[in-house]
């Protein structure tokens, strides 16, 4: 039992370790296509090409000064970022990378992905209220409204899929795509596309990164933090980036093969080309999206999908 469990453990940190290098050239490579797009000079300095500038960068927040605010409640304060990026990691242990490579099997796959997803807005809610900061506090309170609207839309998305394939467990959607040659992009291609605009939102990145963008909330929720606590955040977010697209490959490009791996380079690239191309939404425009746009169009699209798979058989 005993070495079943170093095993384990040693198994989960292999994938947080390949999930942190990736998320570190990742942003490199962020920085370098905005600087294409933009006509300037991403990071080149630091190592051949700048491809140092990432750890050069770690090695700046490690050693920078952690600063408390002096009325903050500093158990939760120091809690906030350990739990959003604790829940970043394990959704990682969810997810498959073979049908034979993954940490963890269980049936209900995508109910404890959203379970976890959803878990992730208490440690967001908690770091802007302990900031004691209106700031903080009005960033934290965006982004919780920001997440659980759009998580609702992601959800009724999925159920559509959910509703063809019978089953909550990722590795059966990826093998009825493996079996029929058909990566479900082809028949759900508007679901597609209402479940990668989510994801920007879901992950607060542009043109959806109100709670830390907009001039009179500074930085949302993270505000107050310095150094390691950033950076928590930092990596949780990009973290994030990382699994909503690779669930966007499990889901609608068939997973494993080597079209799913471009499927994930093109939708990062789209992440970033978002980021440069799109002006920012106000808030309300946010929220009536989600609410107004997202939400019946989902609810629109189950009943159309449950109709015709009624027809069908």
């Amino acid at each position: 039992m005993w070495f079943t469990i170093f095993t384990k453990i040693i198994e989960f940190l292999i994938i947080i370790l390949i999930v942190l290098i990736s998320l570190a050239y990742l942003t490199l490579i962020e920085r370098k296509v905005m600087g294409i797009m933009q006509r300037r000079k991403g990071p080149n300095v630091v190592g051949i090409l700048g491809l140092l500038q990432p750890f050069a960068d770690g090695l700046k927040l490690l050693i920078k000064e952690l600063i408390y605010p002096s009325f903050a409640n500093k158990i939760i304060f120091f809690l906030g970022p350990i739990i959003f990026l604790f829940l970043s990691f394990v959704l990682w242990s969810l997810v498959p990378f073979g049908f034979h490579s993954l940490y963890t099997e269980i049936p209900l796959t995508l109910l404890y992905i959203f379970a976890i997803s959803s878990l992730s807005v208490y440690g967001i809610i908690l770091s802007g209220w302990s900031s004691n900061s209106k700031y903080s506090f009005l960033g934290g309170l965006r982004s919780t409204a920001q997440m659980i609207s759009y998580e609702i839309s992601i959800g009724l998305i999925i159920m559509s899929l959910i509703i063809y394939i019978g089953s909550l467990n990722l590795l059966d959607i990826i093998f009825i795509q493996t079996i029929m040659k058909l990566p479900l992009i082809i028949p759900f291609f508007p679901l597609f596309l209402l479940f990668f605009i989510s994801s920007l939102a879901e992950t607060n990145r542009p043109p959806f990164d109100l709670p830390e963008a907009e001039a009179e909330l500074v930085a949302g929720y993270s505000t107050e933090y310095s150094s390691m606590g950033f950076a928590l955040f930092f990596i949780a977010e990009y973290g994030n980036i990382v699994f909503m697209s690779w669930l966007n490959v499990l889901l609608f490009f068939g997973g494993f093969s080597s079209f799913g791996l471009l499927a994930l380079s093109f939708l990062l690239f789209l992440f970033i080309w978002v980021r440069v191309a799109f002006p920012r939404y106000r808030y309300d425009q946010l929220m009536r999206l989600g609410w107004k746009s997202f939400l019946p169009l989902s609810l629109a699209f189950i009943s159309f999908y449950s109709t015709i798979f009624l027809l069908i058989h």
